[in-house]
Order: structure tokens, then sequence, then C-alpha cells
């Protein structure tokens, strides 16, 4: 009896290593996903910084003259090849979508009031560069230069007709994602691909009723399928959680991963869904975007998933080399 089961167990060990062996996968084609967040913008230290902190009057010596969320910032965010464009938007009083990352407008504007409490035509007259920095108040290296840079989200779309975005709706009101529904509905967006947004897991329930073809996630959908896929996934399964969204794969335990890395990049494409990866190391909790060239040191060179990207402008040239594509 007990033969049998050494040799029922060792047969059961070998299926599920095989079903699950990388090495039998497919190999990746194509290039990877470059997410650039918030396109070309002024990054900041995130030393002790708070949730409601203003990271305005944080940020670095200025590089370069992008704002994030502008126009002009998600132009440069492709030329320096991001194939998605991260936005943040707002509902306003007057039936528009603002794009603009804060909750309120102390920080970076000369306005003041929580966002979605204006107009959009009052948003127009604001300077978005008017808090930013870099020397403790010494110098406002953008203000004045930022007026009527705050653009509407169908702004955004037609300017763009033939590129993707995703967007972060900021707040956690289910009710927001029947006005998002409702307002793309009227202006016919997005123009290119399924829709791309994330956030508030109740409210992304309610995308998906309002728009199953959206590609979407969250905080907690993109745990669940990261925890239930630990679990089962050595079957072959993929977790509801994990279909038509964001898949997280930090360097930190892709190890637990079943069928990493192929197998599980094949599985998760099938399934309609981006694997990220994100540099853990060292960095604790939270969303770990990709700064400098050495942060992606840990993937291999034919590595076809998405990077989330804070640094675009150094990391778009970058992949060139490092990551070549194979059509």
């Amino acid at each position: 009896m007990r033969k049998y089961l050494l040799l029922g167990t060792a047969a059961f060990a070998i299926a599920v290593y095989l079903s699950n062996a990388s090495w039998l996968a497919e190999k990746p084609s194509g290039k990877l996903t470059l997410i650039a967040h918030r396109g070309v913008y002024q990054t900041y230290s995130k030393d002790n910084l708070g949730r409601d902190d203003c990271t305005a009057i944080r940020v670095y010596a200025p590089e370069h003259d992008y704002l994030e969320n502008t126009l002009a910032s998600m132009q440069a965010a492709f030329d320096y090849g991001a194939d998605i464009v991260e936005i943040d938007v707002h509902p306003t009083t007057d039936g528009e979508f603002a794009v603009f990352h804060d909750w309120t407008l102390d920080c970076r504007t000369e306005g003041t009031g929580t966002t979605r409490d204006h107009p959009m035509s009052y948003l127009k007259t604001l300077d978005i560069g008017h808090g930013y920095t870099p020397d403790n108040g010494e110098t406002y290296p953008f203000r004045g230069k930022g007026v009527g840079l705050m653009p509407t989200l169908e702004e955004v779309f037609r300017a763009f007709p033939d590129k993707q975005f995703l967007i972060n709706i900021k707040s956690g009101r289910v009710k927001e994602a029947h006005l998002l529904h409702k307002y793309l509905r009227k202006h016919n967006l997005p123009t290119q691909g399924p829709l791309r947004v994330y956030g508030n897991e109740k409210v992304m329930a309610r995308i998906r009723e309002l728009r199953p073809d959206a590609w979407v996630f969250s905080r907690e959908s993109v745990q669940q399928c990261t925890y239930r896929y630990i679990m089962l996934g050595w079957t072959g399964y993929v977790p509801e959680a994990c279909r038509n969204g964001a898949v997280v794969a930090p360097n930190t335990w892709q190890w637990a991963l079943w069928g990493w890395p192929d197998r599980f990049m094949q599985r998760m494409d099938d399934a309609g869904s981006l694997v990220m990866e994100l540099d853990f190391a060292g960095r604790g909790r939270g969303m770990h975007g990709i700064y400098q060239p050495r942060e992606l040191d840990f993937l291999p060179a034919d590595y076809r998933g998405a990077l989330w990207v804070e640094k675009i402008e150094v990391i778009g040239p970058y992949v060139k080399t490092k990551f070549p594509s194979e059509n």
C-alpha cells in the first residue's frame, strides 16, 4: 500500500511539474508594454510622505518642463515610447471630467477646495504649475506657465485618437462609474481599444457590469488574483479576479507564481490580462514604479509583460536595447 501511495504521489508531483513547466510553454513574442504613470512629470521625494501631503512642494530640481496630466506631457510620454499613459479624472459640476491628479486644488494651483466641486469652466482658468517649488519656496519655476492646461477627458481622447489611456477614478463613489460610462457613451469614447480603468473595487465592480469588455482592476482585485492563483494555479486555473485586468508580479516573490515566467505569462495573456512587473526589493508596501534602468536588472531579456514606469523619458529609450521586440 505504501509503495502505491509513493508512486501515486510521485506521479501527481510530476504531472503538476509538467503542467507548470515554463520551458514547455510558448516563448513570448512581440514587445513589452510601457505604462507611463502621469505621463512625463516632475518627480518628487517620497521620504516620510503622508497620504494627503502636497507633492508639488517636494519636487526635485526640474529636468524638463512637463507637468503631469497635460496634453504636452502625454505627447512626450508617447514620444518616449509609452504604449499607455495613466491619467487621473474627476467629474465636475458642469458635466465634464477634469484630468487632474489631486483631490483638492490647493497644492498645485492658486485655487482652493475640492476639485470636483467646481465647473470645468473655472478649472480652465487655473495655473496648474502655481504650487511647484524644488527649494522650499525660494523659487516657483512653473508659476504662470500652467494656466489653462488642465484638459477634459474628451480633449485627451480627441488629441490622441490612436493612443491608449489608463484612467484612474479617484473617488470611491459608485455613482462615478455611471457618470463616466454615460460621459464616454455621449462622446463615443474611447476611440482606440477597450476602456482601461482602475480604482476603488466597488466602483470597478460597477464598471465591469456596465462595460463587460473593459480592462479593469483595483488593489483588491490584484490581491485576490495573487492569493487565489498561488493557492490554485498549480491546476492551471486562472481565478476570475485575474481576468481582463492587471496582474502584479513583484520580483520579490515570483517563485510563488505557478509556471513563472512563460507559462504564467501565457495563462494571463489567454485570460485577457496584462502582467505588470514592479521592483519591490527594499521598497515596502505600495505601487513601486520603475525610475531607473538598474531597477530592471531582474527581468529576462525576453520579458513581454508590462512595466509601470515613473520616468518614461529614461526607461522608454532604455527598453529598446534591453528588451528588443520580436514580431
